[in-house]
């Protein structure tokens, strides 16, 4: 039982959307942690979204989001009885977006034709995990991420900005992982609550452009990766059968992209942040199933509330509502999971300028995305 819900949860994971939440691709899960005995797994798959609008000129946005595929490896071993391990190898955060240029001679009214992010993370977690004999555990590690990024500012909607180019060459951070779980095993239940620290970045960045003009600046800056709590349940309700839930909160308003150039300091006393994101929580409710010796499956449900502010053009999608479904085929020692993820994106209104009083330059319509993933496990 405590295995079906595991593959679920981490098809679950891989297959998650992008777009929503701030720029998280995946929640960080220590479900191999809790694998029984020594395991070992790889995970992949892909994300097609779509998100689509108009900006305030009139003209289609075109679709902005680009699609990408993602990797994971995992790697548990079992001291003893009450003492095991865990090196989890993911990319939880990352963007894609571009906004695409319109064809003569319409570049002449565009609002943010040109404007780009692109993020990619990489992050290398070791855990240790210890049981006490009453049933509860505590478990905890360091995190290492690394992270690069490219950010393009372009459109009359950013105005002064408005060709502002940013290059974040690769660095590492450092951050750490704690933890607590409760686990009744006659009935499959378990239920934890992570906290994952935040990591900050010492980023070498280039920046050109906009206000520079055709100068050049280079210069290292700290960027800081949010902190996050994550809530995780699950528990037999019937023979062969499992609920399984989470819940996620991420403090995306600490995630600032600071520089020599943003924030931009206002005469009455505002702000221009190149980036200003809302903190989120992600709610999952799902049911799993044993059908045969091999065959189990599951659907869940993720909800993502929509925030009421005007969005950042860089993040251009606000809660989300999605679908998983899952097969897990075991065989022996082996355990191949596959979900499939359909999720609806809220459409925004986007908006630029000083913070609490930005200026809408889009509005988008509602986005959606389909995403694959697989994930193949080994116990020995």
């Amino acid at each position: 039982m405590k295995n079906i819900c595991y593959s679920v949860g981490i098809v679950l994971a891989g297959a998650a959307p992008a777009l929503a939440g701030g720029i998280e691709r995946a929640p960080q899960s220590l479900a191999p942690l809790f694998e029984n005995g020594n395991y070992a797994e790889i995970s992949f798959g892909g994300v097609n979204p779509k998100i689509e609008g108009t900006d305030i000129a009139g003209f289609a946005t075109g679709d902005v989001a680009q699609g990408y595929g993602f990797f994971g490896l995992a790697y548990k071993h079992q001291f003893n009885d009450n003492l095991s391990g865990a090196l989890i190898i993911e990319q939880p955060f990352g963007a894609d977006i571009l906004y695409p240029m319109k064809p003569a001679p319409l570049p002449d009214y565009d609002v943010l034709d040109g404007t780009r992010v692109e993020v990619n993370s990489t992050t290398y977690t070791a855990l240790l995990r210890y049981k006490f004999e009453n049933n509860f555990s505590v478990h905890g590690g360091i995190r290492g991420s690394r992270a690069d990024g490219h950010v393009r500012l372009q459109g009359a909607g950013y105005q002064s900005t408005s060709g502002y180019d940013l290059k974040l060459d690769g660095a590492w951070g450092i951050g750490w992982v704690a933890g607590i779980a409760y686990e009744v095993p006659d009935i499959a239940a378990r239920i934890s609550l992570t906290y994952n620290s935040p990591i900050d970045h010492d980023f070498d960045m280039k920046e050109t452009g906009g206000r520079l003009g055709s100068t050049v600046l280079s210069d290292e800056y700290t960027v800081k990766t949010p902190r996050s709590w994550t809530l995780e349940g699950q528990t037999g309700i019937a023979k062969d059968t499992l609920l399984f839930g989470s819940i996620r909160w991420v403090k995306w308003s600490e995630f600032r992209v600071d520089n020599f150039v943003f924030p931009i300091a206002l005469p009455n006393g505002g702000r221009v942040e190149l980036v200003e994101l809302d903190d989120t929580t992600t709610y999952t409710i799902g049911v799993g199933r044993k059908f045969t010796d091999n065959w189990s499956g599951s659907v869940s449900f993720t909800y993502e509330p929509e925030q009421d502010d005007l969005i950042s053009p860089l993040a251009p999608a606000n809660g989300r509502k999605g679908v998983t479904v899952a097969a897990i085929y075991t065989m022996d020692n082996i355990k191949i999971s596959t979900g499939i993820n359909y999720t609806k994106l809220g459409g925004p209104d986007l908006g630029v300028g000083q913070s609490g009083n930005k200026t809408k330059v889009a509005e988008m319509d509602d986005g959606e995305l389909w995403g694959v993933g697989v994930r193949i496990g080994y116990s020995f």
